[in-house]
């Protein structure tokens, strides 16, 4: 959030410097946070929606229903709304802007791929997330991550640099560059602090979810399985990539450090190594 904040000033200064007036500014900060606020209010129903899930309702899914029920209890949640998505790649999500509207949707696959301690690990985590507030979290940094690159947009589409005079022309010069630089840079700085957050709540998931079960084996053995599904989701979705346990592009992981930097989720074998070295008793 410090980083953040830093770059907000940071563009805030440029923009008044150039252009000797902050109504810039004002527009892209009103902008952003109308249009975020709009979608964290709506999140649960919008990422339902995108990922095609129908609620689990009925016999079939009693028995999800009862694991969810019970791991809210332990948890001290109220249950959330429970949805099933068709199909066979094995993934889970949870979203909602609080535990009072909240929900879990699991897919198919992962509920015949998985045994019951690997699903009450997945399960636990997603109820992790819930209880840990990382949708707030995760909207914040949309809300910053929005302003930023809506600040850099509009200032690159004005179509020229500057707006007041200056006795110097090399010094302004130098200023147009490096302000230029920075609009572009900004966003996508912008852009992997909210992916390094990302990666980050996905750690707290994990280690609480564990807590919760008691048994952090069942969640490193799911992910292993649902690590070894390569195939993508039938209705992956770049704007709700990062709520799945798992990437839902089914892309194979790499060890390099620039992939790292552009993933929105940490690398499942370090998620595996970190549950396995948990010391619960």
């Amino acid at each position: 959030m410090t980083g953040f904040l830093i770059i907000v000033i940071g563009l805030g200064f440029v923009v008044t410097q150039i252009y000797g007036n902050p109504i810039f500014l004002y527009v892209a900060v009103f902008i952003s946070i109308m249009m975020n606020i709009s979608a964290y209010w709506f999140s649960d129903k919008v990422a339902i929606a995108a990922s095609g899930a129908k609620p689990a309702d009925g016999a079939e899914w009693l028995e999800l229903n009862r694991i969810v029920e019970n791991l809210s209890i332990t948890a001290g949640l109220p249950k959330p709304r429970v949805y099933v998505i068709n199909d066979p790649a094995p993934n889970a999500f949870a979203t909602g802007r609080n535990p009072e509207h909240a929900a879990i949707a699991v897919t198919t696959g992962l509920l015949n791929t998985l045994e019951r301690s690997e699903l009450e690990g997945v399960l636990a985590h997603e109820l992790s997330h819930i209880g840990n507030r990382d949708i707030l979290v995760m909207t914040v940094a949309v809300v910053l991550v929005g302003f930023v690159s809506a600040t850099a947009d509009i200032f690159l589409r004005m179509g020229h640099i500057g707006g007041r005079e200056s006795d110097d022309g090399r010094a302004k010069a130098a200023f147009a560059i490096f302000a230029l630089v920075a609009f572009i840079v900004a966003p996508i700085a912008a852009q992997l602090m909210q992916f390094a957050i990302s990666r980050r709540r996905e750690f707290l998931a994990d280690t609480s979810g564990a807590l919760l079960t008691r048994y952090p084996e069942g969640l490193a053995s799911a992910l292993t399985k649902i690590s070894s599904y390569k195939s993508p989701m039938k209705r992956a979705n770049h704007a709700t990539a990062h709520l799945f346990i798992s990437n839902p592009f089914g892309a194979s992981e790499t060890g390099k450090f620039v992939g790292k930097l552009f993933s929105t989720h940490p690398p499942i074998g370090e998620r595996i190594t970190s549950l396995r070295g948990l010391d619960i008793r």
